[in-house]
């Protein structure tokens, strides 16, 4: 297994970054600080436009046209985790409103036709049909921080224990479900996003971006 190589490490525009999605030359941030998501110019992180969530925007993935958002209904840790459709330039849209499976998920992840959500104290992804209900079940050795669709693969954020324990990076087959530790994270991470050629990830506790690759 190897480390990282961090290629950026850039002061978060918003405190306590929790959700990461790439679309095009767009960075879509979402705050545990704020309970905000921010489109950002993916070069320079100005901010072009934000916008208020019902509660802590968990997880966000891009479907190419609008997101996906995972999302506490009210309190921070103890409200309800529900899915919500976000439009661009509009907001979110208020006809589409699932609870996510058992009341649990966080991050989200696109693999061009289905939604996958991760499950975190579960340590497993799911599928999900367009009314949130689960159709496939893929299960991960640790407990996972964020994820994202790339290269054919799903890649994730892991660990074994978020407050004390290490980080990796772990590959997915969607295909045969076997999963790989590629490389050591030596912080702790939340989220992870794709831009074409590199991952980015959240050093939330200092309140970062980190782009990087293996």
């Amino acid at each position: 297994m190897t480390s990282l190589r961090e290629l950026r490490r850039l002061t978060s525009p918003a405190p306590l970054p929790q959700s990461l999605a790439f679309a095009g030359d767009t960075l879509w941030l979402g705050s545990r600080g704020t309970h905000r998501i921010y489109e950002l110019d993916a070069a320079s992180l100005q901010v072009r436009s934000e916008w208020p969530c019902l509660g802590t925007p968990w997880g966000l993935t891009w479907l190419g046209e609008e997101l996906r958002v995972v999302c506490s209904d009210g309190d921070d840790m103890e409200g309800e985790r529900v899915l919500l459709r976000f439009l661009p330039g509009q907001g979110f849209d208020p006809n589409f409103r699932f609870p996510c499976p058992e009341d649990a998920g966080s991050q989200l992840s696109f693999d061009g036709q289905t939604v996958f959500l991760s499950q975190w104290y579960k340590q497993r992804l799911v599928a999900l049909d367009a009314e949130c209900r689960i159709v496939r079940e893929l299960p991960v050795p640790h407990q996972i921080c964020g994820q994202v669709f790339a290269q054919g693969a799903f890649h994730l954020v892991t660990t074994d224990d978020e407050d004390h324990g290490d980080y990796w990076l772990t590959r997915l087959d969607p295909a045969t479900g076997r999963t790989e530790d590629l490389a050591v994270i030596p912080f702790a991470a939340r989220a992870l996003a794709h831009d074409g050629r590199h991952f980015w990830t959240n050093h939330r506790a200092q309140h970062e971006l980190v782009c990087f690759e293996i």
